[in-house]
């Protein structure tokens, strides 16, 4: 049996590729995905070449790409320790004008960050039960309150009960649930309005994951919130 095996959606770019980095140096071995797999090929030569980093073109949305993937990574690798369903998008909403993306764009955002999450813990819970691993997911501090006309943060509230779901189904199995909920993440696609605000760097949320993982297996932590200092607890 080799080095422990962490899965991360979305892991081209922003928290995925911050976190990818730090369990890099913590000793894992990688499985980076992305709907666009060309975007990973230099982070898995930086990160340890394909002894160490398996690239893989994914989309969250398709049930049966993750499940595919999941049992190749099981069979060729032996295990999968920690997955993090970090994969997720935004567009602006609003339900009184017409400012922000248009209604026919809005399903891709709900699928992407509802679905996802719920379909990368389906396919990768039967490894996970078996290896008494870890899952992690990828919330928002917009998932704890009210933002108005804001669909995202309705999906990432989707995301806060779905962890509390999972995590309640997987008490008898050692499985371990964290959802992770960062404020405002400097990852290249904060609306004008919001770019002089406090923002946190994509590796601080990382190390709030890789803090979670490490942790002895008694202990389960269950949900992070991490915000970067000065940001109000309502945005």
């Amino acid at each position: 049996m080799g080095d422990p095996v962490f899965v991360i959606t979305g892991a081209s770019r922003g928290i995925g590729a911050a976190t990818a980095e730090l369990a890099a140096a913590a000793g894992y071995r990688l499985v980076l995905t992305s709907r666009h797999a060309e975007e990973l090929v230099n982070a898995g030569m930086r990160l340890g070449g394909p002894d160490r980093v398996w690239a893989a073109s994914c989309d969250v949305t398709s049930w049966h790409e993750l499940t595919f993937l999941m049992g190749r990574v099981e069979e060729e690798w032996g295990s999968i320790d920690v997955v993090f369903a970090n994969a997720g998008t935004s567009v602006v909403t609003s339900f009184t004008s017409d400012e922000g993306a248009p209604p026919a764009e809005w399903a891709d955002m709900v699928l992407t960050n509802v679905c996802g999450p719920a379909y990368t813990a389906k396919a990768a819970m039967p490894a996970l039960v078996r290896g008494r691993g870890h899952l992690v997911l990828t919330g928002s501090a917009a998932g704890r309150g009210v933002r108005p006309g804001n669909l995202y943060s309705a999906t990432k509230w989707a995301v806060t009960g779905l962890a509390q779901n999972i995590r309640a189904e997987c008490a008898d199995t050692g499985v371990r649930v964290t959802v992770v909920q960062p404020g405002l993440t400097d990852t290249g696609g904060i609306p004008a309005s919001r770019a002089a605000e406090p923002k946190l760097d994509p590796a601080d949320v990382g190390r709030a994951v890789l803090y979670a993982v490490s942790q002895p297996r008694s202990v389960d932590v269950n949900e992070i919130v991490v915000r970067p200092t000065g940001q109000g607890p309502y945005r």
